[in-house]
């Protein structure tokens, strides 16, 4: 990868300048034109190495979002995951090493449109619906350090208290035309507010609020970690007691090779897993080997698990809490 594709996958994944010319204020720091950064990161989005630039929200902040399952019959894999990514409502979906062979992820608005979506889902493909919601986050946040060599080393924020927000209008409009990500334009966030009809400096100073209540976990770039070199990434699960769970949780969300940590829900006798933990690598015995070591520090010897590799991902973009209901304004 070269040298400048690498510093803006790898420096700004969080931290992002919010600030009217961002772009501009990254080629002052990394010594290039703006128009280079912008060309550079044109041709990453092309490539598939980049998704957006953009937000990554708090999953308990702002409308409902759950895990979900299924199992599929493997002759109709490929068309029952068609029908689940062409919901506007699926932001990630993966065929994983499991008899629940299609795992993704829903949000929505509010939890009955959530529901409804489930059910949806259910229905066209003829498959129960597993949803395993969110419990507690250990760490939920796809940064990771690309200098590390072989693994990613996982990147932590300093946690806030959290606290759930109802968006007024405006900023109803501003988090629907911030789904897709930033335009690579010089002004992206006066674009932002075109979209939204809100000013550039109130855009601006909504998403640095955001950023600051820790509604906004991290704004930067958000990779493809595939198109990166890292092909290989596994859930691993285990089935750990609700009185020490916490401690377990925090502990292993510590792991730099560790890149999401959460307790989810159960289902039994369907799902008897509560803790997850991905790891992401260049090759699976990477990602084995990480999750012996995780295995053999924390202890999780004692409870049953799983470990599901991925194997085929069908779809891979930002959340859409909200129906995109952007036109240009002024």
């Amino acid at each position: 990868m070269a040298e400048l594709d690498f510093r803006l996958a790898n420096e700004y994944q969080r931290g992002f300048p919010l600030v009217p010319e961002p772009y501009r204020e990254i080629s002052a720091r990394l010594g290039c034109a703006e128009a280079e950064v912008l060309r550079t990161l044109e041709r990453m989005s092309a490539s598939g190495a980049l998704s957006r630039i953009g937000a990554v929200l708090a999953p308990r902040c702002l409308g409902a979002s759950t895990l979900a399952a299924l199992s599929a019959p493997a002759a109709e894999l490929s068309r029952i995951a068609a029908l689940v990514s062409a919901h506007a409502g699926v932001n990630h979906n993966y065929e994983r090493s499991h008899r629940l062979n299609l795992w993704f992820v829903a949000t929505a608005e509010d939890s009955a449109r959530l529901a409804s979506l489930l059910d949806c889902i259910g229905e066209e493909t003829g498959c129960a619906v597993l949803s395993l919601p969110l419990v507690e986050e250990y760490h939920i946040d796809l940064g990771f350090d690309m200098a590390a060599g072989g693994a990613p080393r996982a990147t932590r924020a300093a946690p806030r208290p959290l606290r759930r927000i109802e968006p007024e209008d405006g900023e109803r409009r501003l988090l629907a035309a911030l789904q897709g990500g930033l335009d690579l334009v010089p002004r992206p966030f006066a674009r932002l507010g075109m979209k939204s009809g809100m000013s550039e400096e109130r855009v601006l100073d909504r998403l640095r609020r955001w950023a600051h209540e820790g509604v906004i976990k991290r704004f930067g770039v958000i990779v493809r970690h595939r198109a990166l070199g890292y092909h290989a990434n596994a859930m691993a699960v285990w089935d750990v007691p609700d009185e020490r769970v916490d401690a377990i949780g925090a502990a292993a969300a510590a792991d730099g090779e560790v890149t999401l940590c959460y307790r989810r829900a159960r289902r039994p006798p369907e799902w008897p897993y509560n803790l997850f933990c991905m790891v992401h690598g260049r090759s699976r015995i990477a990602v084995e080997n990480a999750i012996a070591r995780l295995r053999d520090d924390q202890g999780l010897h004692a409870f049953s698990g799983a470990v599901l590799f991925s194997r085929r991902c069908f779809k891979q973009q930002g959340a859409r809490y909200f129906e995109a209901q952007v036109r240009l304004h002024g």
